[in-house]
């Protein structure tokens, strides 16, 4: 069995001070990449309770800082990038709608990241992998104050 072949994208390349929140994001995602499926739902689950959705530049540019300090994550490792990216924009407030999916024929499995309605620099077209696991930006619980609203005053 032959690998199909690839090319490697072009990287940025990222100043030394930003690259600190991309690696630890890339660190975090590596030890969530090999929970299971739903143990994973739960856990991106409780990370996007009260972040607002990200913006579709936001999380672009987040996804390519992953890459940037990553080559796993730049490669064919896309559970890893995907989650590294989502906790990427998490820990600037927000969060993209993570999601995983197959298509049928041939089978494959794949994990990526929506913003605003639009697959993130991924190279399928909309459609191209049916998801089965959705992780949606969540609102706070009620009467909880979301980190990136101010605490109201008496």
């Amino acid at each position: 069995m032959t690998s199909p072949p690839c090319a490697l994208q072009p990287r940025a390349r990222l100043p030394l001070h930003r690259r600190l929140l991309p690696l630890a994001a890339v660190a975090i995602a590596r030890p969530l990449a090999r929970l299971s499926p739903g143990r994973l739902s739960t856990v991106l689950g409780a990370l996007s309770t009260g972040a607002r959705p990200v913006t579709a530049a936001r999380a672009s540019a987040a996804r390519n800082a992953v890459v940037a300090v990553s080559l796993r994550c730049a490669v064919h490792n896309c559970l890893q990038r995907s989650i590294a990216t989502a906790v990427l924009c998490r820990f600037r407030g927000g969060w993209p709608t993570w999601q995983a999916g197959v298509r049928t024929t041939p089978f494959g499995a794949h994990a990526w990241v929506e913003a605003e309605g639009r697959i993130i620099d991924e190279p399928y077209p909309d459609g191209y992998f049916r998801p089965m696991v959705t992780v949606a930006p969540k609102r706070a619980a009620a009467g909880a104050v979301a980190p990136e609203q101010p605490a109201p005053t008496a």
